[in-house]
């Protein structure tokens, strides 16, 4: 890792975003140094990430979270987070893509009660639910209703796919956010992707800028509805993954 103990959260990201080649909006400093002062305080009370650090926030979270709009446009779309945890990578994307509908998908009550506090201090126009993922998705006003669908949870993609692609309109994509050693997992998942109506459509490999680290996000094109029964229960997929 290169050393940056000097710089600030911002300095880190902003310095980082450029290696991406991602424009930064005016708002985005305050926005930053607001999430990761927020982030820290909160973090003493609740387990909201295991990851700890100026520089590895920096670059571990904020900047791996802004990398994926490198993936697909995101301007003006309506993006669903699920497993969102402590906002990543939603709230990032949000303050760098600000014209974006977020929802943000949490099945732990005190995580959904720190994401819905981090939007007040950010002042982030974003909706918090508390639910869990499989239960949400049978909501009319949730299922098939959003552009983009992402999630960072490290649960195998076959399992992902019932969870998140529910959520997915016709034409839209999930997004899965992976190791760039993921080849094996997609191959898995094949036919979960393909009972539930979606295609690979490629992914978008990124180094996080000041690590050795590479990441991928795995694009999903929903092309066709998911059939009505899915997701099944959480146990039943886990049991018997499709």
């Amino acid at each position: 890792m290169v050393c940056v103990m000097s710089e600030d959260i911002f300095t880190i990201v902003a310095n980082g975003a450029k290696k991406l080649d991602i424009n930064l909006p005016p708002t985005a400093e305050a926005a930053f140094r607001a999430y990761y002062e927020f982030l820290t305080e909160r973090g003493q009370v609740i387990n909201l990430t295991a990851i700890s650090g100026m520089q590895e926030i920096a670059q571990l979270h904020f900047l791996d979270s802004i990398a994926i709009l490198k993936s697909i446009d995101y301007k003006n779309k309506r993006i669903i987070d699920i497993g969102s945890g402590a906002g990543f990578p939603g709230v990032p994307v949000k303050i760098v893509e600000p014209s974006v509908d977020l929802t943000l998908l949490e099945a732990t009550g005190k995580k959904t009660k720190f994401l819905s506090e981090l939007c007040g201090v950010l002042n982030i126009d974003a909706t918090c639910i508390n639910a869990r993922a499989e239960d949400a998705a049978t909501r009319t006003d949730r299922r098939e209703q959003y552009d983009i669908a992402v999630s960072r949870a490290v649960a195998r993609l076959n399992i992902l796919c019932e969870l998140c692609l529910p959520f997915v309109k016709t034409g839209g994509t999930f997004i899965s956010m992976k190791s760039v050693d993921s080849t094996d997992e997609a191959t898995e998942a094949q036919n979960a992707i393909n009972t539930l109506g979606a295609v690979i459509q490629g992914h978008h490999d990124y180094t996080i800028p000041g690590t050795d680290i590479t990441h991928r996000a795995i694009l999903l094109r929903k092309i066709a509805q998911t059939p009505d029964k899915y997701p099944r229960r959480f146990a039943r997929i886990q049991k018997k993954p499709l």
